[in-house]
């Protein structure tokens, strides 16, 4: 799959890059999608949640009377969780929502969301963008210029660089990450991928290997 190299202004460099058919090509598998999803923001969730029982809330143990011979219901203390201030029956407890993915899984989950990616057209790339120092102006007339102002887009670099971390990190809508840190959730989640010239060749170059 042959795609233009665009210029900070939008317009075509005259080169191309090659994304590997057996990566942007394959067809997408909606569940293990659905998987990675699942594993991610089940990830995100703290799990801290947690309901007093009868016997942590505050109140007497003692019994409130004698068993029998009243005519009533039988009842226990204060804490029983029929009573307003007694304990929670069943509540939520303290523990981790992680699901345990195969690595095979989570690849052809992520190879699965950038092929949806290339179906929809929803793929650009740019040249490498060097910034002396944070402008998010500057990038935010770069994003206009690709035509992707606006959208929902995934922002993708081959190394780490403050200055461009800081001039979007700002900007509705636009996220930022490294191409080894890229994940199934945040290409799912974007309208449009936004590949530097060199995160793109990072393709080319694992299939390569592979």
């Amino acid at each position: 799959m042959q795609v233009d190299v665009l210029n900070v202004e939008g317009k075509k460099t005259g080169r191309t890059v090659e994304l590997p058919e057996a990566i942007f090509g394959i067809e997408p598998n909606d569940h293990v999608i659905y998987l990675a999803v699942k594993q991610y923001q089940g990830a995100q969730r703290q799990g801290t949640h947690k309901v007093k029982t009868r016997m942590e809330v505050h109140g007497s143990s003692k019994k409130l009377h004698k068993q029998k011979g009243t005519g009533g219901a039988r009842k226990g203390n204060l804490r029983n969780p029929l009573y307003k201030g007694g304990g929670t029956i069943f509540g939520p407890k303290p523990h981790k929502y992680d699901i345990k993915l195969n690595q095979k899984v989570k690849t052809l989950a992520k190879m699965s969301a950038l092929a949806y990616k290339a179906k929809d057209n929803a793929i650009v790339v740019v040249e490498d963008v060097q910034m002396d120092k944070p402008k998010t102006q500057q990038f935010t007339t770069m994003l206009k210029n690709l035509g992707v102002a606006g959208k929902k887009s995934l922002f993708v670099i081959p190394e780490n660089s403050d200055n461009l971390y800081l001039s979007l990190r700002n900007i509705a809508n636009v996220n930022g990450t490294l191409i080894r840190d890229i994940n199934t959730y945040d290409i799912i989640n974007a309208n449009v991928l936004v590949l530097t010239e060199n995160a793109a060749k990072v393709f080319t170059a694992e299939e390569a290997e592979a």
